[in-house]
């Protein structure tokens, strides 16, 4: 694997729902997206819910598929 492609932040196959989450742990080294996923959870009830709810639909917008292979790396 490419450095480059290893240290894109990208959606992860590992998902519960999108792979947000999951794919934020990968690209941070972690072995589980558990950390994450608890966090994101705290933070978004803790503000209402509807910013979290926003900010995660935002990521699974712009985050690239785990299948995506940036041009010119192949």
């Amino acid at each position: 694997m490419n450095t480059n492609q290893r240290n894109l932040l990208k959606r992860s196959s590992n998902s519960l729902i999108e792979g947000v989450c999951a794919g934020i742990a990968e690209w941070l080294g972690w072995s589980s997206p558990t950390r994450i996923r608890v966090v994101y959870v705290l933070a978004s009830l803790l503000s209402v819910a509807f910013p979290g709810i926003f900010v995660y639909i935002i990521l699974w917008i712009i985050l690239p598929p785990y299948d995506y292979v940036p041009p010119g790396t192949t």
